[in-house]
């Protein structure tokens, strides 16, 4: 907490920024995974703080923008089927699929209730034993205990209507598919601080050694940042690859281990696609055989493409990966705004595009 306290009376972020200007010698590229994070190096104006030598680079950690289309198109799939009503978060509402969002089919008299948490939509299938309830599980490590917190209440409860059509993914194989990338300009990793406070640190050991690229779980107030840059900097500069913790007062090396245990209780891991990434091997959750009966997938025939979505003038994929930067993009800011947006990068409010158009007058030399 000593670095927060000081960070409050206004003097730690500029003391760790002239010390990362003091002890950077050559040039870094440092990628943040997390999109809450991309935002807070955005907002506050601490990508022109750093030195020219160090480039941040914006990872896949927003989850709504690495949804597939064809997945939103399952979604709006259940939305518009009779007797059903689909459960969300908001953020879900505008991301464009293939065919349409989910509030373009709510205007056309879809039953989609917006929620804060998925026991809501519990409650709701308690409450409409006529109805079919699905809940959109969209996420990553953070959201997914509580999506199988609710399949356990399902069940406790003997529901025979609540099911979950499951988007979940998880950050390390996306760090090593970046990392294996042939194309790949990743030096360094800031790890998201709420995925490691569930998860710990374990599971980035492996890819640190592998890869030989340090690994920092970084919270997400700018001096959080700002700390995990320079924690990042001083090991490059060393020629050391480790994993170290800037996030203590929240990150312990195991992570959580009751929220784990609802993990391996509910899900089994498997290949997923990501939206214009690809199918990153291990990468995804899906409900296991366990609690299969409350699998929308199952227990519904979903009758959508599964086809890849390309063709377009989007660059969502090269930005998620660390290659381009927003501006890089024909349509950014012109024919893709958050009013009106051609790819989920601009939907989200964790999106690098929207941070990016939200934020411009903060972005310099960017």
């Amino acid at each position: 907490m000593k670095y927060l306290d000081e960070y409050r009376s206004g003097k730690t972020t500029k003391k760790l920024l002239k010390e990362i200007g003091e002890i950077t010698t050559r040039e870094h590229s440092i990628m943040e995974v997390c999109g809450g994070q991309t935002h807070s190096l955005v907002k506050n104006g601490i990508l022109d703080l750093l030195p020219k030598e160090i480039t941040m680079l914006h990872g896949p950690g927003c989850p709504v923008c690495v949804t597939p289309g064809s997945v939103i198109d399952e979604a709006i799939y259940l939305a518009e089927k009779e007797g059903v009503i689909l459960c969300t978060f908001g953020d879900m509402m505008r991301v464009p699929g293939n065919n349409g969002s989910l509030t373009l089919s709510k205007s056309k008299g879809a039953d989609i209730r917006v929620l804060y948490s998925p026991l809501e939509a519990v409650n709701i299938a308690l409450n409409n034993p006529e109805k079919d309830i699905v809940f959109f599980a969209v996420g990553f490590e953070t959201t997914a205990p509580a999506n199988a917190l609710a399949l356990v209440h399902a069940r406790q409860r003997g529901l025979e209507n609540f099911f979950i059509l499951s988007s979940h993914v998880l950050v390390p194989p996306a760090i090593e598919a970046i990392l294996a990338d042939p194309e790949n300009r990743v030096n360094g990793f800031l790890a998201a601080g709420h995925v490691c406070t569930i998860m710990g640190l374990e599971e980035y050991v492996p890819i640190a050694e592998r890869y030989s690229v340090p690994i920092v779980a970084t919270g997400f107030e700018p001096v959080d940042l700002v700390e995990g840059i320079l924690m990042v900097v001083k090991q490059l500069e060393d020629g050391r690859s480790e994993v170290e913790n800037q996030y203590t007062r929240m990150v312990k090396r195991t992570g959580n281990p009751k929220a784990r245990e609802l993990l391996d209780q509910v899900y089994t891991k498997g290949d997923k696609e990501w939206r214009g990434i690809g199918r990153i091997p291990s990468s995804g959750l899906f409900v296991n055989d366990e609690f299969k009966r409350f699998d929308a997938r199952e227990h519904f025939e979903i009758l959508v493409s599964q086809e890849i979505e390309g063709g377009s003038e989007c660059i969502a994929g090269e930005i998620l990966s660390g290659k381009k930067k927003p501006t890089e993009c024909l349509l950014f800011g012109k024919t893709c705004t958050p009013e009106n947006p051609v790819g989920a990068p601009m939907v989200s409010s964790e999106g690098a595009c929207a941070a990016y158009y939200h934020h411009s007058d903060l972005i310099i030399n960017d």
